[in-house]
């Protein structure tokens, strides 16, 4: 073991995803150093990262950095890191929705926020975008409660209700709600034409298309679209032209390597009858609002990211948009049909003319921590 370098971490899931949370102060004040001794600790790059704790899949190479709060008006700083599989690559320029409803508790947990029963409201400063996310989280005897009755579709069993509000992140990574000042954009895409899409920022930056445009019927499961490369090709083509749009990427190659995971797209449809891929459950169109699949690190997300939901249920709000044209609800209890089942949103926002302010946009999600203790580290990896 003298060998080697011993860092704290624990692994929590969050919601549907899964990361590593460690203490800014345990690692490296020095980027670079930091980035290496991150990607160590996951054992990338590996398609299986076998030499590391992380799950070889874009929804468990997930990173939550924990410190002091660099902000009056927030308990914490959160940062969050999507770590590549396949390359030495951590990016860091959105959030996970999912990772953030597991960093109240953490943070309780760990001693960085007082506990208050029976709720604790965390204000997290998440570092990626300058926003403030506020969790309300169940608390008992101290520490964050585990055991509930909330169900999540994708999360085997029922846990404690943690709700996260990103009414205060409209704008998160280009300062609008609508980065272009639109509701519908065209763009034109290579081997495909003029397509119409809503270029939204909440939470997280993303691409809305309608599944029809593509041929697709928006109820798709992750195999049928992750075995057609045509089609993968064509959704990372849209994607990367969207992030030019938006401002975070000056050419579509850039878009594709250098922040492979932001904005998401989405194609979207009104509501129909699917099953689930994960267990056959037939899903009504009667218990959604709209359907909609998700597109993350150039495959299709298993469930629905969080910070995804925040971003769909506001474009939902949002007069004109895609979303909002094939959804049957436009505020209020919203609910998105994702490939695993049904994820929920309350969303309300003020429309006066044609600015709109996003007043409530919370999630409820279910978190608990699975382990902590220490990661150990070859020396040489860091310093190569």
């Amino acid at each position: 073991m003298s060998e080697m370098l011993r860092v704290r971490c624990a692994i929590l899931r969050g919601g549907t995803s899964k990361g590593i949370f460690l203490h800014e102060n345990d690692l490296p004040r020095d980027r670079v150093l930091r980035d290496r001794m991150i990607l160590a600790i996951f054992g990338s790059p590996d398609v299986r990262q076998i030499d590391g704790l992380g799950g070889a899949d874009p929804l468990t190479s997930k990173l939550a950095i924990i410190g002091p709060s660099s902000r009056p008006d927030a308990d914490i700083d959160y940062t969050f890191g999507q770590v590549s599989i396949k390359e030495p690559l951590i990016d860091y320029s959105g959030n996970c929705g999912n990772i953030s409803a597991a960093v109240g508790p953490f943070a309780i947990d760990e001693g960085l926020v007082r506990a208050q029963e029976p709720v604790t409201y965390v204000r997290i400063h998440n570092t990626n975008t300058g926003k403030i996310i506020v969790a309300e989280v169940p608390v008992q005897n101290g520490k964050a409660r585990v055991t509930g009755d909330y169900k999540i579709d994708g999360v085997p069993g029922t846990g404690a209700k943690i709700m996260l509000d990103f009414a205060g992140t409209a704008g998160a990574a280009t300062g609008r709600l609508l980065p272009t000042g639109r509701p519908v954009d065209v763009l034109d895409v290579p081997g495909y034409g003029r397509l119409e899409v809503s270029l939204v920022d909440a939470a997280n930056p993303m691409v809305f298309v309608r599944a029809s445009d593509l041929g697709l019927t928006g109820t798709e499961s992750p195999a049928e679209v992750d075995s057609r490369p045509d089609l993968l090709g064509l959704l990372e083509k849209i994607r990367a032209l969207g992030a030019c749009a938006m401002g975070l990427a000056a050419t579509p190659e850039d878009a594709s390597r250098r922040i492979p995971a932001f904005p998401m797209l989405a194609f979207v449809a009104p509501p129909r009858d699917y099953r689930c891929f994960t267990d056959q459950k037939l899903i009504r169109a009667e218990d959604v609002d709209f359907v909609s699949r998700l597109m993350f690190m150039q495959v299709m997300h298993k469930t629905y990211a969080g910070t995804g939901t925040t971003c769909t249920g506001a474009a939902a709000a949002i007069p004109g948009t895609i979303v909002n044209e094939v959804s049957r609800r436009h505020e209020g209890e919203i609910r998105i049909g994702h490939p695993a089942g049904v994820i929920t949103i309350e969303v309300a926002a003020a429309v006066q003319g044609n600015e709109v302010t996003l007043t409530r946009a919370a999630v409820g999600r279910t978190a608990r921590r699975l382990m902590d203790g220490y990661v150990y580290v070859v020396p040489e990896k860091i310093q190569a």
